[in-house]
């Protein structure tokens, strides 16, 4: 049996899986690996099964105590008592409102790697800002939703680079400059271009109403400390300092949950607060866990080694194309399928390139699948936030900004051997 033929059947069974009977993505992963396994003669091959389930245990441990964490802020009303912070200081400066705006809707995916937890988050608490402000409620979707997608690969939780990583092998260090200089310059673009236009400060009158309906208004230092212990802990991991540089970001994560529930715990009731943080962190875990089988029976049956060949006969311009066109079409189903079943081997087609730099453009070119419809993540739940029914009125706005971050992510990759000697 030729080498593609298990993995062109294992693609066409999740494809009929996830779209036409609407399975859960990992499940459908797991079962079209396991189609994969028996049809290639391998039968059942359960430890090449339980092997790829436990491939991304890192990820998904960083995935589940930054969730927490990020519950525990919620919580605790950090997430409101920023927000406060942010219109009190910035509220008669359209821009830099605008600015502070952006970074607050990026927030919780910088910490959890997922652009929906973003938007369903502080791109709530965003959303009827901007509204004040004068943006319409389709290019606040799309304000959010593009923040969502910033912040799902900005540093210092980088899911997409973390799974390309596992699959070649490549520590996840080294990587907080190179995403800072594709994250930073797309944030000011994107805030200027959807925000700028017909946009002003807001009045005291204004101020007051938006303050007055968040839940909590407390700015205190104390609501601060558990992130500013987690920034500190996240530095020090680039440092050798005696155990502080060897403590890992699920230790970190949960330190920083710990510390929170320890000064808050009149507010918050810290098992139940884990329960519901894993609830919505299962999704993703699923898919993680339903990628890393998928990559293994993909290996076990020779697909992986065809389509890294494949990808490496393409001649250059191909295979730049491929990738712009191939990883957001397939990250409609999936953004971290894509990053591990077409990122690992994109990296391994530029195998003579820095893996950092080109991991990171990866990144920013796979995220855009949460753009993409049918699902639509960013774009849906944006929608839903500003009480838009047809989201695709919202991607209709976010299509400029998602070409640029492609093209932008599509130089920066072709620039590749001029940033490894700035980083």
């Amino acid at each position: 049996m030729p080498d593609y033929l298990p993995l062109l059947l294992m693609i066409i069974t999740f494809f009929i899986l996830a779209m036409g009977f609407k399975i859960q993505i990992g499940l459908s992963l797991a079962l079209s690996s396991l189609l994969g396994a028996l049809i290639s003669g391998h039968g059942l091959a359960l430890r090449h099964l339980v092997e790829g389930g436990f491939g991304y245990l890192d990820t998904i441990l960083i995935i589940a105590t930054a969730m927490i964490f990020m519950k525990s802020l919620q919580k605790s009303g950090m997430l409101d008592g920023f927000a406060a912070l942010l219109l009190r200081t910035f509220y008669r400066h359209r821009l830099l409102l605008l600015f502070s705006m952006m970074l607050l809707a990026m927030f919780p995916g910088m910490i959890t790697g997922s652009s929906t937890t973003a938007v369903l988050t502080t791109g709530a608490l965003a959303a009827p800002v901007l509204m004040k402000m004068g943006l319409d409620h389709l290019k606040t979707a799309a304000f959010i939703a593009m923040a969502g997608i910033l912040g799902m690969i900005a540093p210092p939780v980088n899911i997409l680079v973390m799974i390309m990583g596992a699959g070649v092998d490549m520590p996840y260090v080294g990587l907080t400059l190179p995403l800072l200089a594709i994250v930073i310059p797309l944030a000011i673009i994107f805030t200027l271009w959807i925000g700028s236009k017909g946009v002003k400060s807001l009045g005291r009158e204004e101020l007051k109403e938006i303050i007055s309906s968040l839940p909590v208004t407390d700015s205190s230092f104390r609501l601060y400390v558990p992130l500013i212990i987690v920034v500190i802990l996240l530095l020090a991991q680039s440092i050798s300092l005696p155990l502080l540089s060897q403590l890992g970001l699920p230790l970190i994560f949960l330190i920083g949950s710990l510390v929170s529930w320890i000064l808050h715990w009149k507010k918050m009731n810290f098992f139940l607060l884990t329960q519901d943080a894993l609830r919505e962190a299962l999704p993703i875990l699923s898919i993680l866990v339903g990628v890393g089988m998928f990559i293994q029976i993909m290996t076990l049956t020779g697909g992986r080694g065809w389509t890294v060949l494949t990808f490496l006969s393409l001649p250059p311009a191909l295979l730049y194309l491929g990738m712009a066109i191939s990883m957001p079409l397939f990250g409609a189903v999936s953004a971290f399928g894509s990053a591990s079943i077409l990122g690992v081997p994109f990296i391994l087609a530029l195998i003579n390139t820095n893996a950092i730099i080109t991991s990171s453009a990866l990144s920013a070119i796979a995220g855009l699948g949460d753009l993409m419809p049918p699902t639509a993540l960013a774009g849906m739940f944006a929608a839903q936030v500003v009480g838009e029914k047809k989201y695709f009125r919202v991607l209709r706005h976010c299509l400029i900004p998602a070409l640029f971050e492609l093209i932008f992510a599509l130089g920066f990759l072709l620039a590749g051997p001029f940033f490894d000697k700035i980083f």
